[in-house]
């Protein structure tokens, strides 16, 4: 009779922190094919309005060749692939850096994803630690459509197990203009800003000018559950209550970037295309019944070598339940509780 027991598992229990080597390369599983229904399904789980991603008409008179599905639906896909090999055991995504759309992704792309461990760091109480990676999106041909840099904290399986060498990546904190990637042909000279829904140009905005976006949406249980299996994502705190103390299942936070980004389009309905992440934080846990709103701080703007093509950096600040705009930090210097998002970014937008 043979020992059963002896068998290997076929389940994975997904990686922890002592199982990631500083230049351990992850290829991650199931491709993705994106068509017209993740289309339809973004703008149904956030009210997202802006017209490039909207109208192959208007796409295409700005030079494109139809309208891209929208960057944060092609930046979640590609992350989606790496929870099961990065953060499935996570207890917190902490941040971001280095993040470029490298170029559009049009229905009918088909997008995978790789991931490098660039850093490690155990933490104090020696139950988890903090793993840095720098993850790429490919599509068929092989092309690297985006890439990003995030740090994650891990839990160990065994406690006993040694600790690593502490190694810090160097990240930029801030991608220079000359670092974007600008879509080929695009041109906004012809831009119908009665169309795109405001009249708003680059030079409109002023650097240090803050934009209060006025509209809140409640999160939803079935709307997070949806979009967090719409984007493959296997976190366990997304969809397990017993993973939590508190038993309650943690809002994805790229919900919450969707939502704020979304809800940014009332005074910033012409910063079309999101082109780099220079940093993020999810400042605090986002659960059902939270209410999101979002504000907008003008960080810089520069020009590009396109025609009518201007790029803003933004902050791009979520909070919930009334937290004011502006305030975002305690005298402790952590955020405050209200906080929830907390974005650093780069747009194109006509000047």
């Amino acid at each position: 009779m043979r020992d059963e027991m002896a068998r290997p598992p076929k389940t994975n229990a997904g990686y922890f922190f002592e199982d990631y080597r500083v230049g351990q390369v992850i290829d991650h599983a199931v491709p993705r094919t994106l068509g017209p229904g993740e289309r339809a399904l973004y703008h149904a789980l956030y009210p997202a309005r802006h017209a490039l991603y909207s109208s192959n008409a208007f796409a295409e008179a700005c030079g494109l060749d139809e309208s891209p599905l929208d960057d944060l639906a092609a930046f979640h896909v590609v992350f989606g692939k790496t929870v099961p090999d990065v953060s499935l055991n996570a207890v917190a995504n902490l941040g971001y850096a280095e993040g470029r759309w490298l170029q559009p992704v049009y229905p009918g792309t088909t997008l995978r994803s790789r991931s490098e461990v660039i850093g490690l760091k155990q933490n104090s109480n020696g139950k988890s630690g903090v793993v840095y990676v720098r993850s790429r999106g490919f599509d068929q041909q092989g092309n690297v459509v985006m890439e990003f840099c995030r740090w994650v904290m891990v839990r160990k399986r065994d406690l006993d197990a040694p600790a690593p060498e502490t190694v810090l990546p160097e990240l930029k904190t801030v991608l220079e203009p000359g670092d974007l990637a600008i879509p080929a042909g695009l041109d906004f000279t012809g831009y119908d800003f009665t169309l795109a829904g405001e009249p708003h140009r680059l030079g409109d905005y002023a650097v240090g000018e803050v934009i209060d976006h006025v509209d809140g949406v409640t999160i939803e249980e079935a709307e997070h559950m949806m979009a967090t299996r719409l984007w493959q994502n296997t976190a366990k705190v997304h969809f397990d209550a017993t993973f939590r103390e508190d038993g309650k299942r943690l809002i994805y936070g790229g919900h919450v970037i969707s939502m704020a980004r979304a809800l940014s389009f009332n005074g910033l309905a012409n910063a079309q295309m999101i082109v780099g992440l220079n940093a993020g934080a999810h400042a605090n846990p986002c659960f059902a019944g939270d209410t999101i709103r979002a504000w907008s701080e003008v960080l810089d703007v520069a020009e590009t070598d396109r025609p009518g093509v201007g790029a803003i950096r933004l902050r791009l600040v979520a909070t919930k339940d009334g937290q004011a705009a502006g305030d975002l930090r305690g005298p402790d210097g952590k955020y405050l509780p209200g906080v929830l998002l907390d974005l650093d970014y780069w747009a194109l937008m006509p000047v």
